[in-house]
């Protein structure tokens, strides 16, 4: 009995320190990109399909956190990074804004093209710095062959491969693409 009631507190305590961390990230995310959650061509992105039945709006704001995560770990070792353009790029790096699974030999391909055609939409909308440019543009390396130019760019790129590997193989699950007024 005592054995039980001591795992089960220490259950809730793994979970309240992840419930803190993730409102913590949320809360960062927030702060540096307010324009871009509000914007209407953002949350168009919940209605697009990324991996598996996770949005891309989702997948965005899971790149953004994962980034930051591994940001204060790197901090940690001494290695510093521009926060505020680290969240920005991540929210931004599948600015897209279409359905790459119905678009026939451009999906096939999308890998290759998208992160131009991010880029294109986010500039656009939105004055963007060289880092995050640099974040948009380069994130699917090694597709994109030029590799990224600035740490904030390799770690969105790292984090985006590791959000994908999670989302492809269903260890994240999204809820699936939100329909819109209009489309119903």
């Amino acid at each position: 009995m005592k054995g039980e009631k001591f795992r089960n507190y220490k259950q809730a305590e793994k979970w309240i320190k992840k419930y803190r961390t993730q409102h913590r990230l949320h809360r960062q995310i927030k702060r540096n990109a307010a324009d871009i959650l509000n914007s209407p061509n953002f949350n168009r992105t919940k209605t697009f399909i990324q991996h598996g039945n996770m949005t891309v709006n989702s997948h965005c704001m899971d790149v953004a956190k994962y980034s930051l995560a591994i940001s204060e770990k790197l901090e940690k070792l001494g290695l510093r990074c521009k926060k505020d353009e680290l969240v920005r790029g991540a929210l931004l790096h599948d600015y897209f804004l279409y359905d790459w699974h119905n678009s026939g030999k451009q999906g096939r391909l999308h890998g290759f093209y998208h992160p131009g055609i991010a880029l294109h939409n986010a500039m656009k909308e939105y004055k963007l710095t060289t880092r995050e440019r640099d974040i948009i543009k380069k994130h699917m390396w090694p597709l994109t062959v030029v590799p990224p130019m600035c740490r904030e760019a390799w770690i969105v790129t790292i984090a985006d491969k590791w959000c994908s590997l999670l989302e492809t193989f269903h260890v994240h699950k999204g809820h699936g693409a939100r329909r819109t007024g209009a489309e119903v």
